[in-house]
């Protein structure tokens, strides 16, 4: 694969969830809204509108939609580097504030390290109008042979 267009996959695998053309229902709902602004070797770096369907009872972004969507931010990151999704082994997730719906926020998933077959990847979530910090999350993923084909887990 020429390197200039290694990014390009993840991007694309990130729009068709967030448009329904691949994944499962559930991360087309997580998703939807989604828009990525960059995508380079180690970095996505993308834009949420948080939509009223992902709303809790009180109104805010449910934090389990707003996990599923950093997982996928988190994996492609990977993607970017290592070509193929991973999958998540570790997921820790700090929230510092909520999100209401028809909010919108930037997302940055970094690339952190690889070392053999697992990865990092470090997933920060702000508030789009002022910068502030509202999740911050950091996945160790891995290519789990037996649970995902190689085949299949290749973008």
């Amino acid at each position: 694969m020429e390197e200039d267009s290694f990014h390009l996959k993840p991007k694309k695998w990130l729009e068709d969830l967030s448009h329904g053309r691949s994944g499962h229902e559930i991360e087309t709902l997580t998703l939807q809204g989604l828009h990525v602004i960059a995508a380079q070797k180690d970095l996505i770096r993308c834009t949420f509108f948080v939509p009223k369907i992902l709303a809790d009872r009180n109104g805010n972004w449910h934090t389990g939609a707003m996990a599923t969507l950093m997982d996928d931010i988190g994996a492609a990151a990977i993607a970017t580097t290592m070509g193929y999704i991973k999958a998540s082994v570790n997921f820790n997730i700090s929230c510092f504030s909520t999100v209401k719906v028809e909010e919108e926020v930037e997302i940055e998933a970094k690339v952190l390290s690889h070392k053999g077959k697992l990865s990092s990847v470090l997933v920060e979530v702000k508030r789009k109008d002022n910068g502030e910090m509202v999740a911050l999350g950091k996945q160790w993923m891995t290519f789990i042979d037996k649970i995902i084909p190689k085949k299949a887990s290749k973008l």
